[in-house]
């Protein structure tokens, strides 16, 4: 669609130079509360047709750290100063040179972690045949996914699960959360629209919620 390609690069072009100071001003900020690593965190996701591009996104980690690429409120390799950023989502600010570069959209599909995209099968591929987005339906959904999950570490913790919070996380996520990810994403590729985008960015920005495939997002 012309109209969403227009719009992803002149509003990533705009926002870069207008809030220049802003990402600079974090960059430095990171760098004085995270010493020892970069302020940026330069990671390969799989983006449009399977191929890997470099996503750029604030550090929120600790440099040395190990474990799961998903994360759970609490999780101990975020600092404090990264939770801040996390919870504001001001870490994926970077993620504009991305769009304006056409390695992303505003809306669509968060990029996935190399693996994840090998599971997809079937139909659930289509979600392959979009640019990876900044926000989107399930972007949206999941916008407190690390309290959901820390919620449901918890909760099977209480339950006598010894297991470490690492795995029980990951699988709460890899049966319950990714699945509905695929679902949603899916039914965006498949019915997605400029003015739906607009409503999404600005439910993103606004902090609230949209109707989409049938549900409140």
């Amino acid at each position: 669609m012309i109209l969403k390609w227009i719009f992803d690069r002149l509003v990533a072009l705009i926002g870069l130079l207008c809030l220049w100071p802003l990402l600079l001003a974090l960059a430095v900020m990171i760098k004085l509360k995270m010493p020892g690593g970069p302020a940026l965190f330069v990671q390969q996701r799989v983006g449009k047709g399977g191929k890997l591009f470099a996503c750029h996104k604030f550090r929120t980690m600790m440099v040395e750290h190990h474990g799961s690429s998903i994360s759970v409120a609490g999780d101990a390799r975020i600092t404090p100063f990264g939770a801040t950023l996390r919870h504001y989502k001001l870490d994926e600010l970077p993620g504009l040179w991305d769009v304006l570069i056409g390695k992303m959209s505003f809306v669509g599909p968060r990029p996935d972690v190399p693996g994840y995209a090998d599971m997809l099968e079937g139909e659930d591929r289509d979600v392959l045949k979009l640019l990876p987005g900044i926000t989107g339906p399930a972007t949206l959904k999941y916008r407190l996914e690390d309290e959901l999950i820390a919620d449901y570490v918890s909760k099977r913790q209480a339950e006598g699960d010894s297991r470490p919070t690492q795995e029980i996380a990951k699988e709460y996520n890899d049966t319950v959360i990714y699945p509905d990810k695929v679902r949603l994403n899916c039914y965006y590729y498949r019915h997605h629209s400029f003015l739906k985008d607009i409503e999404m960015i600005l439910a993103t920005v606004l902090g609230r919620k949209v109707k989409f495939a049938g549900e409140e997002v």
